[in-house]
């Protein structure tokens, strides 16, 4: 892709100027999910062709990667990439200011500890999803 501009913010909104690709990444950062299914059953409920390209478009770039489930040969799983993992400290920042603008916002338990320690609690989530298995 080639960027509009050198702006970096345009650069960045050429990944991320849709509300769906930073949801996907959400639900894998914090509701663990990996497939699918799981993405179409969030709760802004995603229309399965933009889910699709969604998903193509986040493994193109090298945010996720796609592999075979273990499971069941005709399931794949999505995980992050160290360049999706990357993004954890943009999506709590916008989580935290959509909670300040919106409330109830965050999980109240994740937006304690963002209020008390934000850079331990964005490492320990970095690590968690760091250290998540690959298939």
């Amino acid at each position: 892709m080639k960027p509009r501009s050198d702006c970096p913010l345009s650069f960045t909104l050429d990944f991320f100027g849709d509300k769906w690709s930073l949801l996907i990444l959400r639900d894998m950062m914090l509701e663990n999910k990996s497939t699918y299914g799981e993405f179409l059953r969030s709760d802004e409920k995603i229309a399965t062709n933009i889910l699709a390209d969604r998903l193509s478009m986040l493994e193109t770039y090298g945010f996720v990667i796609k592999q075979v489930a273990t499971d069941k040969k005709s399931k794949f799983v999505y995980s992050l990439t160290e360049k999706g993992i990357s993004l954890v400290p943009v999506i709590m920042e916008i989580g935290l200011w959509g909670s300040t603008f919106n409330p109830p916002g965050l999980n109240p338990q994740l937006l304690n500890a963002l209020e008390q320690n934000k850079e331990a609690t964005i490492s320990s989530l970095q690590e968690k999803l760091r250290s998540k298995p690959q298939l």
